[in-house]
């Protein structure tokens, strides 16, 4: 092989294995980043191809408030509710100022750190906007593995939520 050849050759190998090198360390560092979306009952009984959150892992669980269950601290402005979808219900412990739309049998998305198996410690906390919309994940993942939350206005209004 000629030296130019050979010039040529190495720098091309060289270049690939530097865009491999990048490329492979950029999916390392996203992969760190990622949240993961459960409904309650995936995060307790594990989802359809068997994964199951570790604790210490971020993750996003979506589900309805469930009535009688939110409890204010009144020395702060930490929270604790449980979520739930039409399985086990799953407590979510959350240190700030909740969304005006957050009320009991509300649909919202908690974010945060997996800290229990079914305790979430929220970082942020996300409530839908109004009665007929639902996230587009919350919907997906309910109507594929569960049949649909029916709740009339008189169940949310009888739960004495102070709304």
């Amino acid at each position: 092989m000629n030296p130019r050849r050979r010039k040529r050759l190495l720098a091309v190998v060289g270049l690939l294995l530097g865009v491999s090198a990048s490329a492979g360390l950029m999916l390392y560092a996203l992969s760190q980043n990622i949240d993961l979306f459960y409904t309650p009952t995936e995060l307790v009984n594990g989802k359809d191809d068997g994964s199951k959150p570790v604790i210490g892992q971020r993750i996003r669980v979506g589900g309805m408030v469930v009535a009688g269950s939110v409890e204010r601290d009144p020395q702060s402005l930490l929270v604790r509710f449980d979520v739930a979808d039409i399985g086990p219900a799953v407590t979510v412990v959350y240190d700030g100022i909740l969304p005006d739309l957050f009320r009991e049998g509300q649909g919202i998305v908690a974010q945060g750190i997996l800290t229990e198996p079914t305790l979430l410690t929220a970082s942020e906390v996300l409530a839908k906007h109004d009665e007929e919309y639902m996230p587009p994940e919350i919907a997906e993942a309910m109507n594929k593995n569960h049949a649909p939350l029916e709740y009339t206005d008189q169940q949310l209004q009888g739960k004495g939520n102070g709304y």
